[in-house]
This record gives C-alpha cells, structure tokens and sequence, in this order.
C-alpha cells in the first residue's frame, strides 16, 4: 500500500444528444482513484462555458442540480491530486481562460467559497473562451514563465495547468485559432502532460511526445469520448477505440474527428501505470494491467520462492500479484488484511490519538488468518518504508511466525518529476539504505524486491516502451534545472 499521490485524471465527452455532465460525472467517479483532492466539469452548448469544481469527492462535489446545471454538448472533467501549486481550490481544474477580449467572465458566488467555486464563462462564436484539464506536470516551467511575462501576465501565483492555458489564450488574443495557438505554444510545455482543452465548439487532446501519461479515446452514441484509464469507459457504455499516441493532438468537432502528429514521437509511458497508478481493470499498451500485475507474483515466485503457510496481499493494487505467487508457489492466499474502503481524503484532522494509529485506520488484520503462522506479505511498493513498517509489525501483533515482505516492483530510488507526488531523494528509503538495512527497518523476517528485469519481462512489452525513472534514475523528458536534485551512487 504505497503512499505516493496520484497523478490526476482527464475525462472529455463530445456529443449532441449526450447528458455530458452526468457522463463526465460516472466517468470521473470511475478514475477517483487518481486523484481525491478536487473535483470539476466544465460543459459548453456553443456558446457559453459553464464549470463547477470544487475540494473533494466528486460525490461530494456534484449532485443533480448541479448537473443539470452544466449544459452543452462537449464537457472536460479532472480529478486531482496535488502535483504543483498546492491545495486550494484556486488551483483545482478545469481551468478556464479567455482567449477574446470579447468574453465576459461571470463568478457565481457559492456559500462556501472557500470549497467549491461556479464560474460561467459567456461568450459568443469566436471561439474565446476555454477549458483545460492536465494529467501530468512540467519539471520546468521556466519558459512558460517568460513567455507570460512577455504577454504582460504575471504567473507567480500560478500552477503550470494554468500557465498552459494562459499561454494558449494568449495566442488566441493575437488571432490564432485553438489548434494553432496548442501547437504554437506546446514547445514551451516542458514536462509530462496529457490534456484536454475545450473552446465553445471544440474538444482537443494532445500527449506529451514520451506519451508518459496514459490517454484513450472512445466511441459513444455517435459522439466520443477521451479518458485518462479505458476503465472509465465500460461504466458509461463507450467502446474503446485506441489509445492517443505519444506527441498526437486529436481534434473533435462539428466536422467529426481529425488527428495531427505535432511532436516528434518516443513513446515512454510510465510504467509506475502498470505497477500502481491505474485500476486493474484498465488495459495500457493493449495489455491488461491486471494480467501484468498476477504476472509479477508470478516473476517473483520464480526468484524467490519462500517456504511459508499463507499468502496476504496488500489491499488493493497488489492482490494480483498475491495470486499470481500463491498460484505458482501453491502457497494458500488469505485476505488476512482488511481495508476500509471509505477512508478517502478528508478535511477533518484526526484526533491525535487516531492520527498516531496511522496505518490501523487504513487497515485492520484478522488474527485467525495469521496466528502461528509463517506469512508471506505482499506489497506493489516501498517509498518511505514508514507504512510497510507498520504493516509488519501490525502482523507480528496479530501472531505471525515469520513474516517475509515481497515487493513486486524493484526499489524505488528516485523521485518522479512528471506528475507523481512523490517525496524527496533523501527520503525514499532505498535511496539511503541497502535492503538489508530496509529489512531491518521493517522488522521483517526476509525482504525481497522484484527484479528489474522481472518486473520488464511481466509486461511483455520491450523496456523501450517505458519510463522507468523511479528505479533507474533515468528521465526520458529533460528535468532542466530539477536535475541538482538528483543523486546517483
């Protein structure tokens, strides 16, 4: 059960006839597993954009009247978790610009201005007005900087979603049409993005040239629809189509779908997609992510086969790599860790008491699963080691004999820079520490990691195909001035 952030989650609906709020709605409660921090729509019926966004759940952020209060026939929604800017609301997407000085901006006040914001967009046929939602974020945002400032904005207060859209509006206020002003500013995008932007008639997405955040496109009732995860398609009855290429910007609208290669190509998703990131019902690559995840047990059962009486996943990411080495070990799999399913982000501290309990808020053993026994825990990950400590120890107090912690990802010694909130070098515990030494730490009886190779071979794809800077330190798109923070051995 890692604990790092997720990255965000994208979702865009085009489609006359379609209720696109309500299916940007079930969409983005499909991928709240990216993301619990903030929620929003934006929808546009040709003329004006209309948004509601808020700090939350998207359950609790949108309800009926709400919904039906966003009318049009093209929506962009966005679920996020804190990446740059911090957690206010004023940072919470869709982002909204105005690309025309035609566009008059109306703020509906709310009750709790402090959590949730309405803001409608009016705006006539010229195209003025957009939206922008960002998975992903840019290490650099130095030339996004100095181009705004060159336009006479002052970005110090701003998130780099919302420079991207400020620069994109700016060119549009010199008479560049949407497509033209994506394409004209996306060389000073420099980072990870998959992004959706919307105008009144338009919905346009554009991957980053690494493709490092995932994005799929998919067919629904005549119109389409542009996910962060293909598991957000099923629940709303769209048909996958394909995935957005690395560096391709697909434009939908009036006219039907058209695409356009813009950048250069060198596809490099993020396997951290495959390992824990995406729900296991998502396929990336056209490979299952499950199947990927069982497989890595599987590699694990091959490199370190360990005489024990039950096998315990972690609840959730690594219960399929827990089958996939209970299977070919033939050790029994129990669900000896059970998981409150409703511990989601909230806004209330905890009381000291609870707060100190930690990972027994999360997670509660079941002592008859586990009393005398020699366990085998399985784990997707260790960042900081704090929650894998607990784990063992919670484990050791319920009765285990042994308890051998396997990790079906190799260690993970550096910190991500494209839209991950991962910690610090200095505190991902095995960038410090051997694994002898993290063994120690953990109390546990024995520690293994997958092997890098193991981990590559369970996708089945060449490790090419990936970004795998979080375990070799090595960065597909250029980090800039953020490479001072890294340290190899």
């Amino acid at each position: 059960m890692i604990n790092l952030g997720e990255k965000c989650a994208v979702f865009g609906v085009f489609g006359k006839g379609l209720d696109v709020a309500r299916l940007s709605f079930f969409g983005l409660f499909a991928l709240q597993h990216r993301g619990q921090e903030s929620s929003g729509i934006a929808t546009s019926n040709g003329d004006t954009l209309t948004m509601h966004k808020g700090m939350g759940l998207v359950s609790q952020i949108f309800n009926d009247d709400i919904l039906k209060g966003l009318k049009g026939h093209i929506a962009v929604g966005h679920n996020r978790y804190s990446t740059t800017g911090g957690s206010k609301v004023k940072h919470a997407q869709p982002m909204l610009a105005a690309g025309s000085s035609k566009v008059q901006k109306v703020v509906y006040e709310d009750p709790n201005p402090s959590l949730n914001e309405s803001v409608a967009l009016a705006s006539g046929p010229d195209d003025g007005a957009i939206a922008l939602v960002h998975n992903g974020n840019l290490p650099s945002t130095k030339d996004l900087e100095n181009f705004l400032r060159g336009k006479g904005i002052d970005p110090a207060e701003f998130s780099d979603s919302r420079m991207m859209v400020e620069a994109i509006a700016a060119r549009m206020r010199e008479g560049a049409d949407l497509p033209t002003a994506i394409k004209d500013v996306l060389p000073l995008f420099t980072g990870a993005f998959s992004i959706l932007v919307m105008s009144q008639d338009k919905l346009i997405a554009v991957r980053d040239q690494c493709g490092i955040r995932p994005l799929a496109l998919a067919r629904l009732n005549g119109g389409y629809v542009v996910a962060s995860e293909t598991c957000a398609f099923a629940p709303i009855g769209a048909k996958f189509e394909r995935e957005i290429n690395a560096g391709e910007m697909v434009i939908i609208d009036g006219d039907g779908i058209h695409s356009e290669q813009v950048l250069t190509p060198n596809p490099k998703l993020d396997i951290f997609e495959f390992v824990y990131f995406a729900r296991p019902d998502s396929e990336l690559l056209v490979k299952s992510v499950y199947e990927m995840r069982k497989e890595c047990g599987v590699q694990l059962a091959k490199e370190y086969p360990i005489e024990a009486d039950v096998v315990i996943p972690v609840p959730e990411t690594a219960i399929p790599a827990g089958i996939g080495y209970s299977r070919s070990t033939g050790i029994p799999m129990e669900a000896g860790l059970t998981k409150n399913r409703y511990i989601h982000r909230t806004f209330i501290t905890p009381e000291q008491h609870v707060r100190e309990q930690g990972v027994k808020a999360k997670l509660t053993p079941i002592p008859e699963v586990i009393r005398g026994k020699r366990v085998v825990v399985m784990d997707d990950s260790i960042v900081r080691g704090t929650t894998s400590r607990q784990i063992v120890a919670m484990l050791f107090e319920a009765g285990a004999k042994e308890v051998h912690f396997l990790v079906s990802s190799p260690p993970v010694k550096f910190p991500d820079f494209y839209g991950i909130d991962t910690p610090k070098q200095t505190e991902l515990i095995a960038a410090t520490k051997s694994v002898e030494q993290i063994r120690q730490y953990l109390g546990a009886t024995s520690l293994r990691f997958l092997s890098y190779n193991g981990m590559i071979k369970a996708t089945g794809i060449s490790d090419e195909q990936f970004s795998t800077s979080a375990f070799t330190g090595i960065y597909p798109i250029d980090i800039r001035e953020r490479a001072k923070e890294i340290r190899y051995q």
